[in-house]
C-alpha cells in the first residue's frame, strides 16, 4: 500500500518546502569579465542563504556584486581580480596562476560560473599539483580533484570559521535556524514513526535490527531507506 511520505511532499515543491527566497540577499559570485579589475569593500552583509558572511565589492566599472567574505577583510580593503593580480589574501586569480601549497576558497567548477566548490564558513581548499591541462586540488572533504587552470578562486579561507563550534544549547535555537532556510525539522527516522506514516514504522518503533534495504525495483511508498545500496556500515 503506498503511503505520503515526506520526500514524497518535498518533491512535489509545495509552500512547505521552499525557501524564502525574498528574505536572500542574492547570488554570491564572480562578475563574468575576463580583465582586470580593482574593488573595494564597501560593506558586510549577513545573508540567511550563506553560513558565510557575504561582501559588497564595488568595482571601478561602477558595477557592484556580493562575494564571499575571506578572513581578516575590512570594510575599505582594495581587492584585485586578474591574471596579474598578486596572491594576496582575497584577491581573485586563476588556479594556473597560483603557486602549490596555497589555500583558495570560492572555486569555479568551470571557468565562468561564478564559484561552486569551498564557500561555506571556514573552508579551504588547497592546490597539491599542477599541470600544463589541469590543477590538482585538495577539497575539505579529503578529495582531489582536477580543475582547469582558467577556474578562478579566492585566495585565502572563507570567513566564519567556529561556526560549529557553539552548541545550540536548546531545542528553540535549532527551530529558528532551519526556519530561516524553511528546512524540515525535526526530522525523525521512520521507524519511530505510525505504520500509517512510513513503511519502517510500527508499534515496535524501538526494535532497530532489521534492515533498511530495498531492492530498486521496489515500488513507490516502499522505496525508502538504502536503496540497493552496493554497501553498508562504516568503512574498517
Amino acid at each position: 500500500m503506498g503511503k505520503n511520505l515526506i520526500q514524497q511532499r518535498r518533491g512535489k515543491g509545495s509552500l512547505r518546502f521552499r525557501a524564502p527566497k525574498h528574505t536572500f540577499y542574492g547570488r554570491s559570485e564572480y562578475p563574468k569579465m575576463e580583465v582586470e579589475v580593482k574593488g573595494k569593500i564597501k560593506d558586510f552583509i549577513h545573508c540567511p542563504a550563506h553560513t558565510t558572511p557575504l561582501m559588497e565589492v564595488e568595482y571601478d566599472n561602477g558595477s557592484k556584486m556580493l562575494m564571499i567574505a575571506p578572513e581578516d577583510a575590512k570594510v575599505g580593503e582594495e581587492l584585485l581580480m586578474g591574471k596579474n593580480a598578486p596572491q594576496k589574501n582575497g584577491n581573485v586569480l586563476p588556479l594556473g596562476k597560483v603557486a602549490e601549497g596555497t589555500l583558495i576558497f570560492n572555486l569555479e567548477a568551470k571557468p565562468g560560473d561564478g564559484g561552486k566548490f569551498v564557500k561555506s564558513s571556514g573552508s579551504s581548499a588547497k592546490i597539491v599539483g599542477k599541470t600544463e591541462s589541469s590543477i590538482s586540488v585538495l577539497l575539505p572533504s579529503k578529495k582531489v580533484k582536477e580543475f582547469s587552470p582558467d577556474c578562478r578562486a579566492t585566495i585565502g579561507r572563507a570567513a566564519g570559521s567556529g561556526r560549529l563550534e557553539k552548541p545550540l544549547m536548546k531545542a528553540g535555537t535549532a527551530y529558528y535556524k532551519t526556519k530561516a532556510r524553511n528546512k524540515f525539522w525535526p526530522n525523525v527516522c521512520g521507524q519511530s514513526m505510525n505504520a500509517v506514516a512510513h513503511p519502517h514504522g510500527g508499534k515496535r518503533s524501538s526494535k532497530k535490527n532489521y534492515s533498511l534495504c530495498v531492492p530498486r525495483s521496489a515500488p513507490p511508498g516502499a522505496k525508502v531507506g538504502k536503496i540497493a545500496p552496493s554497501r553498508t556500515g562504516r568503512k574498517r
